[in-house]
Formats: C-alpha cells, structure tokens, sequence
C-alpha cells in the first residue's frame, strides 16, 4: 500500500516547517507529498462545499493555502525521493499553456515525480474574483488536459479546441516520462465517467468504505465502458475516518480496491506533530509494507 501526506502544504507553511516535514515523512515511509488549492477565500460564500453535510468549506478566511505547485517545488529538493501531488488543482482557473510549461518544469527539476490532481472546482465566488467564467468549467477543464498532454508530447504542436487554439509551438522542457500522470477527483457520476475516459488515477473525497467501494465499483464499470482496463487507473482514498483504527482501515480500504491512503497533515499540525508524523511511520506504514 502507498501511503500518501495530503494538503501537507497546508500544515507546513515556513520554510522551516515545510524542511521538517518533508524529511520526517520521507523517513517515516511515505511515498508521496500533496498540496491542495485555492487562490483566494472570499469573505463571503453562497457556494456549497461538497464534502461535508453543512456545505461548508473546514477553513478560515486566513487559512493559509500556499500555490502547490511552488511548496512542491521547495519539497521536491527537501524529500527527493517521494512524489509530489495536488490535491486538487483547480485546472479550469489556469492558463493551460502556463500550466503545461509549469508542471513539465517541476517534474524536470524532480526527475519525473509530478502527479497532477485535478478538479474542476466548487467555489463560484472564486472563479468570479479571478474573472474566470463558471459556466463549462468542466468542457474547460477536459479540453486544457488535453492541451497540456499535446505540448508534452513533443516539439511543433498544434491544437485547436473551443477553448485553446494555437499553431504549432514548442513547450520545453517537457515531462521526464512524456507525460504527467493525471488524477481526477470528486464523488459525482461527471466525475467518475472524466476520471474513466481520461484519467490515470482517481482521488474521491467520500472517506466511508461502504461508500466509497460503490464509487471505485463505478469507476471500473465505467471504464469497461470506455474500453479501458479499471486497473489502469490507481485508486486514492482519504483515511482522516481511519486514524482511531489506522491498520484496520488500510486493510478494508486494500479490499476495496485502493492502492493509496492519503493521510491528512492535519493530524500532524500543532505541538508534537512530527513526533505523531514519526509514530504513524514505525506503527503502521512499516507495519502494513512489512
């Protein structure tokens, strides 16, 4: 089982912090780090968030929520063995060409360890403040993957969608493996179907096991459906509902299907949290890969 550190950027947000972190879950066993976003929280919000049953967001206004991108670029030389992940990044709010051309140069810089997560966002206010329409985010977000798997693809490239169109150019460097693997996340059936037909990892949000074995049944059938082995696609799951029985859960989260518990860094904020990091690492990661 891989065991990955989700919204570590979140938890260690100093230059010190962020060291200590990423050296201690190296250690620990870890095999990957995680950087969530939002570029900005508006003060006021109708919007409603999708995981949780009040619809609202677990965070402040102030919540710190550095870009993920440059906190894994920090990590990438501070732990040079895990992989580095979003989860999410919020693609329909990004220029596609300027993403393309980012991610590709942190996974150059990092030897190949770039995993894009990906989502299509919930926060309407947000996307009004950075001037980004709301309306086919999802047509949007599909179409810039598409994009950004072009330019990696190699040198003199064109594309010419709805929403991006350019005659050939070149984008370099491009991704150590020819690409950057793509996770979709989300719980909804639009979710399930993007992450069968285009995806190479899927990272739902539910953390109840009954619950969540019903959304990775769905993402095999659906993929069946696409003509795709389900086993191309590595499955993700959150194991904050897990931590009072942590070995229990990895294995019924393993019966499932999920080939990767993403631990929240949340658990390890505030005093004592490397120490907590250090005893999760020797209690039940070298426990479970023993």
């Amino acid at each position: 089982m891989k065991f990955g550190l989700a919204f570590a950027s979140s938890v260690a947000i100093d230059g010190t912090s962020a060291l200590d972190i990423c050296r201690v879950a190296e250690a620990s066993g870890f095999e990957s780090l995680w950087g969530g976003e939002h570029v900005i929280l508006p003060s006021t919000i109708d919007s409603k968030y999708p995981y949780r049953a009040d619809g609202k967001i677990p965070a402040e206004n102030d919540t710190p929520i550095p870009d993920p991108l440059i906190w894994l670029a920090f990590a990438a030389a501070a732990a040079p063995t895990l992989r580095l992940g979003t989860c999410i990044l919020i693609v329909p709010q990004r220029n596609p060409l300027v993403l393309a051309k980012e991610l590709a140069t942190l996974d150059v810089l990092s030897g190949g360890r770039v995993e894009l997560g990906l989502g299509v966002g919930w926060l309407r206010e947000e996307f009004e403040a950075l001037g980004v329409p709301w309306e086919r985010r999802g047509a949007r977000n599909d179409e810039y993957v598409a994009a950004m798997r072009a330019l990696w693809s190699g040198p003199e490239v064109e594309f010419h969608g709805e929403f991006v169109d350019f005659a050939p150019v070149t984008c370099s460097p491009r991704p150590v493996n020819g690409t950057i693997p793509v996770i979709v996340g989300g719980d909804t059936d639009v979710a399930i179907r993007r992450a069968a037909r285009l995806a190479d990892g899927y990272f739902p949000g539910e953390g109840d096991a009954e619950r969540l074995g019903a959304l990775i049944e769905r993402v095999r059938r659906a993929c069946e459906e696409h003509g795709r082995d389900p086993a191309e696609v590595e499955i993700s799951a959150m194991f904050g509902a897990h931590l009072s029985d942590p070995l229990g859960g990895v294995e019924r989260l393993a019966s499932i299907g999920v080939d990767r518990v993403m631990v929240p860094a949340f658990a390890f904020a505030g005093p004592g949290g490397t120490e907590r990091l250090e005893r999760f690492g020797a209690d039940v990661i070298t426990m479970v890969n023993a």
